[in-house]
């Protein structure tokens, strides 16, 4: 057999809808591809290329609940603790959050959004909201708070310790 007609047979022409293989139920696979896309998309809009959307997403919960612990914003972003102190580093860095200690516990910060982390934050939510347009153009009303629903439900599994 000559290389050519070899390597004609071993090629297949691509195709028009991407078959999942194995990766039909993997939810992780789904939700990676899902969260890449918009990731890519949030850094395209975002006008400071140094802000990511995972700081988006600890401004948020930071501003959102004052006071809140390294530990736990960890948990609810699901980075683990090395990855948080990185991103808290840069958050201050850029007068944004600020890491105080703790009255009740000095072993631990807790952690407040600076009032420029507060005007950033609602910068960051309008690059988030155009970012995210399609996708919730793509669903009705119904359909994005049974999403929500179910997310949380799942993270809720996830961040259930191991039995």
């Amino acid at each position: 057999m000559s290389t050519a007609l070899h390597h004609s047979a071993v090629v297949a022409e691509e195709p028009a809808v991407v078959e999942l293989g194995v990766l039909k139920d993997v939810i992780g696979f789904r939700l990676r591809r899902l969260q890449n896309h918009l990731t890519r998309g949030f850094s395209e809009r975002a006008a400071r290329k140094e802000v990511r959307s995972g700081m988006f997403g600890a401004l948020a919960l930071i501003a959102a609940n004052p006071g809140i612990s390294q530990t736990t914003l960890s948990r609810e972003i699901g980075f683990d603790k090395a990855t948080v102190v990185a991103l808290l580093d840069t958050l201050e860095g850029l007068g944004w959050a600020e890491r105080k200690r703790s009255t009740v516990d000095r072993r631990r910060h807790s952690l407040v959004a600076t009032k420029a982390g507060q005007l950033a934050l609602e910068e960051l939510l309008g690059v988030t909201l155009a970012n995210e347009a399609n996708v919730y153009k793509a669903l009705s009303g119904k359909e994005r708070a049974d999403l929500f629903t179910l997310l949380d439900k799942l993270y809720g599994a996830c961040a259930e310790p191991a039995a």
